[in-house]
């Protein structure tokens, strides 16, 4: 009964992030204008590309057990939901709720909302709202992360940036960060070097490519379309970007396809990853 009861213990406290090493998910919002369209349909076609995890953002119209009916029917775990940074300043138990439903293990926040330049007061801001909603998070037996989108690289006079910041003002064990490989390069920083710089941050991977001579440096968060290619056709050193990945211990990997045709461009950014051991 001990050996039992020490067991359960174990499983109780485990940590939220669990995934199968190398394993590829996808981010919903890949599929965003299929899951409008039909949300069975859209689950349907998650599966049909060969995903068994997945990561949300939105419901797309419907309640959080109509996604979780969805996927369980379609073999998808959740493992995490991206919730708008307002809905957590506005109702923090509500959206507990919402994730325990879900199924998820972790909540992150894709966009902290700013009207002028990101700069050294905002990200404080932020990172205490950050640390508050990772303690009760926590408590709930949940992760909480945020997901890099580009405005937080915009360099400061020192050198730094408001991502320095924000990592510098929030708490490890209550904070990780979700690299959006694209936003990343698109902000002018070096993913690899991102990683070696911070090495025990990162738990969670956005996975899209750059079409080879699109323009970096740039803090907005938003690219064309066009700037978005097949993962493995255009700028980034994957093979270098993964190894470092793998280094580092990131749990989660999610395709994030923002192409005009993400049906037909996912299949072979799959088989690419694939390459590199990344498989859903």
């Amino acid at each position: 009964m001990k050996s039992k009861l020490a067991a359960a213990l174990l499983m109780a406290c485990a940590p939220a992030f669990a995934a199968e090493t190398n394993q590829l998910g996808l981010q919903l919002w890949s599929l965003r204008t299929q899951l409008t369209a039909s949300l069975p349909a859209g689950m349907a076609e998650v599966k049909a590309l060969g995903f068994t995890m997945v990561e949300t953002a939105g419901t797309y119209g419907h309640t959080a057990k109509d996604i979780r009916t969805l996927a369980d029917a379609n073999g998808l775990k959740i493992v995490g939901s991206h919730i708008p940074y307002e809905r957590l300043v506005s109702d923090l138990p509500g959206v507990i709720a919402e994730v325990k439903t879900l199924g998820a293990s972790y909540v992150c926040v894709a966009w902290v909302p700013h009207k002028t330049a990101f700069d050294v007061p905002q990200a404080k801001a932020a990172a205490a709202n950050f640390n508050k909603w990772g303690a009760a998070l926590k408590a709930a037996g949940l992760g909480f992360g945020f997901h890099t989108h580009g405005y937080e690289f915009r360099p400061l006079p020192d050198g730094s940036s408001a991502f320095d910041v924000m990592l510098a003002e929030t708490d490890p064990s209550l904070v990780f960060c979700e690299m959006d490989v694209f936003w990343v390069v698109q902000g002018g920083i070096d993913p690899v070097k991102l990683m070696e710089k911070y090495p025990n941050r990162f738990k969670a991977f956005h996975i899209k490519d750059m079409r080879k001579g699109a323009p970096t440096g740039l803090y907005e968060g938003g690219a064309p379309a066009s700037d978005n290619v097949i993962v493995g056709q255009g700028m980034m050193d994957w093979p270098a970007i993964v190894a470092e990945g793998n280094k580092i211990g990131v749990k989660y990997w999610f395709i994030e396809d923002e192409t005009s045709d993400p049906v037909h461009n996912i299949p072979p950014s799959i088989s690419f990853l694939e390459t590199l051991g990344l498989k859903p």
